[in-house]
């Protein structure tokens, strides 16, 4: 797992797992042994929880996401991996093709690039994005490409840790006029407060990658469910320790997806939410 053991959101994901294996007749202490590593984003962690799954043979490795893919891809050429969300996989070098992955890897695709705009004041955007992490360049390039239609420029804002994530929305803020859109890695999720908190001080309205972001206090979120993409991937645990071949089964896309407003967060920024909005989210939390 690329968060924390004590994080909420990691104990969703890990528990719709679990409950997915449940369903299709795994039963923890009976026919199926997991073995857990939480790393919190950090990657001499990854490494090392690698290097003592892959030592003790598992027969499937379930993964998080992309730092921890990278890190399980560099210990074995031999175990089945599963990831639940990993943003462009065939970009990246994971698999061959979503139809036909090959080798010993196959998953979830996290994202479908889509852009939502609330706050109409916004005249300049910045991608708030992991600076150790590859992940969002497909979502970069989504974004880029649809800007120009808004006539607005577009700026990274990035970091590595929570210092550098505060001091680097500190200086996007300081021109007016700014919005942020918050990229889905494992550093944006582990200092999630810190990057909310910076965009509320700030006042620059935000929409963040997962509900779970404006369930905690940020504007608006837009994005998949990750604990469905975690359900759905106990189905290809199962069916590798039927016997199937991961490289033969397809990398499947999100279908389930999520728009919630924090209205309590736009009134504290001053801005009024129009009823098409109101009537199209998910989730109103007020």
């Amino acid at each position: 797992m690329d968060l924390g053991e004590q994080d909420r959101e990691g104990q969703t994901r890990v528990t719709a797992f679990r409950e997915g294996m449940q369903k299709l007749g795994w039963i923890e202490g009976r026919n199926v042994t997991y073995e857990y590593r939480w790393t919190a984003g950090n990657p001499a962690v990854m490494e090392r929880y690698a290097a003592e799954l892959v030592a003790l043979k598992p027969e499937v490795i379930m993964n998080g996401g992309l730092p921890t893919l990278i890190a399980m891809q560099r210990q074995t050429r031999t175990t089945p991996i599963v990831f639940a969300q990993v943003l462009d996989p065939v970009g990246a070098g994971f698999v061959d093709s979503l139809m036909r992955p090959g080798g010993i890897v196959t998953g979830f695709v996290s994202f479908e690039y889509t852009l939502t705009q609330i706050a109409p004041q916004v005249k300049r955007i910045g991608g708030v994005r992991d600076l150790a992490s590859p992940s969002e360049m497909g979502m970069l390039g989504a974004i880029q490409a649809v800007l120009p239609a808004f006539s607005m420029p577009f700026t990274i804002v990035g970091g590595r840790d929570a210092a550098e994530f505060e001091r680097a929305i500190e200086i996007f803020a300081r021109e007016p006029n700014g919005g942020i859109i918050v990229l889905p890695s494992p550093n944006t999720l582990v200092h999630r407060h810190v990057i909310m908190e910076s965009a509320a001080r700030h006042r620059l309205p935000a929409i963040y990658p997962y509900a779970f972001f404006a369930r905690e206090g940020g504007l608006t979120s837009y994005g998949i469910v990750p604990s469905d993409n975690f359900r759905r991937a106990a189905g290809y645990v199962d069916r590798i320790l039927k016997g199937e071949k991961a490289g033969e089964l397809p990398v499947q896309v999100p279908t389930k997806f999520e728009f919630v407003i924090n209205l309590k967060t736009a009134k504290a920024l001053g801005l009024t939410v129009p009823d098409k909005l109101l009537v199209a989210a998910d989730e109103l939390i007020e």
